[in-house]
């Protein structure tokens, strides 16, 4: 059993580690403030290779595994969690295109989608519909040869800055089998943003469509096939933020070890008091831990073997978790940490909207438990 990264995949992490620290972390604080993705951020990533990591290389990707990614989102969480949505939404509609998009939709897709030129926002949940997905009432209807988008999409993230959306429409009977995706244009869309507790630079939003224009050349996947084929596949996504909820909290703990040697109380450091040191060691262990199985799942997506099990568990703790240690890394730096000076308030703020993203606790648990039991002996 081999625990380790491949040489390619360190390279790659120090070179994404080397470029978090210089062109993220300064920002990290004050486009929070500003409540606004900086424009030049995508292009950015794009730069590095990091908005086309599940392209394929034909069409100017770097076709890196699930694994590669995970170890991309959780350096840049380390740095800014905020900027993993720019790279995780990319890689979820690279797989989904790639799997489900005709030749001449790929083409003209996936390599604007590499380039930052093509920003998608995955276009899903509406104001009565999050969890129960398969049961949307956002409706296309067809006009002239094209469809016609009519209703409300609510709790996108990246809902301000994207340039697409991949649109799950009913556009014929009730149930998953009566859902259409399309990538459409979002210039027409009336947009407006959350004022969020944290990620307050994603640009979550509110999205309302009043007959706006798609034609059948957007359709992704085929008629009534939006959420049965193009969703499959999609719940290793859970590990993906599963990580990126690691970075952010590993990043809290390691401030927090430093401010446990560097701080010193009653003559002597912080860290030699067990009631502070002992809580710190708690977490390292539980994050070492979590990173382990969140990788598990992606190795196991790696390999075309099921990790829908292990996907899920991890999406139900590690959050959780992590939001837990990032509280006790705050902790840490007494009525210092409580002050937005420092990142670890924004860092928990931030942290928390991972277990409400893709999934809450109630629902993985309730895909896990079905897992191990069996559908007719579970919830």
């Amino acid at each position: 059993m081999d625990f380790a990264f491949d040489d390619e995949q360190e390279r790659l992490r120090a070179r994404v580690r080397d470029f978090a620290a210089e062109r993220l972390a300064p920002h990290y604080q004050s486009d929070d403030r500003a409540a606004a993705m900086r424009p030049e951020l995508p292009g950015e990533l794009a730069r590095m290779g990091l908005l086309g990591l599940r392209v394929q290389r034909e069409y100017g990707g770097t076709g890196a595994d699930a694994v590669t990614t995970g170890l991309v989102l959780e350096e840049l969480a380390r740095a800014d969690v905020n900027s993993c949505y720019l790279v995780l939404n990319a890689a979820l509609v690279a797989d989904i295109l790639q799997a489900n998009a005709s030749p001449e939709q790929r083409g003209d897709w996936l390599p604007a989608l590499a380039s930052g030129d093509l920003i998608p926002a995955i276009c899903l949940t509406e104001p009565e519909h999050g969890s129960d997905a398969a049961a949307i009432e956002f409706r296309a209807t067809p006009q002239n040869g094209a469809w016609l988008l009519h209703g409300e999409k609510t709790s996108i993230m990246l809902g301000m800055t994207a340039t697409h959306g991949l649109v799950f429409a009913r556009t014929g009977g009730q149930g998953a089998r009566g859902v259409t995706a399309f990538l459409a244009d979002l210039a027409a869309a009336k947009r407006e943003a959350f004022t969020d507790l944290g990620n307050r630079a994603v640009g979550r939003a509110h999205l309302t469509f009043d007959g706006l224009s798609a034609g059948p050349e957007t359709i992704v996947g085929g008629e009534g096939l939006g959420f049965v084929q193009v969703m499959r596949g999609f719940d290793y996504s859970r590990a993906l933020i599963a990580l990126m909820a690691t970075g952010t909290a590993q990043a809290a703990i390691d401030d927090a070890l430093e401010r446990a040697r560097t701080r010193n109380a009653f003559g002597r450091p912080l860290g030699t008091f067990q009631g502070l040191s002992f809580p710190l060691v708690e977490y390292a262990t539980q994050l070492r831990a979590g990173r382990a199985l969140c990788y598990e799942a992606l190795w196991r997506k790696d390999q075309g073997l099921p990790h829908t099990t292990e996907a899920n568990m991890v999406k139900w703790w590690v959050p959780r978790m992590a939001a837990d240690a990032v509280q006790q890394a705050l902790l840490t730096f007494g009525q210092a940490g409580y002050s937005e000076e420092l990142r670890q308030a924004q860092r928990l703020r931030d942290v928390i909207a991972l277990q409400i993203a893709d999934g809450t606790a109630q629902i993985t648990k309730l895909v896990v438990a079905r897992q191990l039991l069996g559908r007719d002996f579970a919830p």
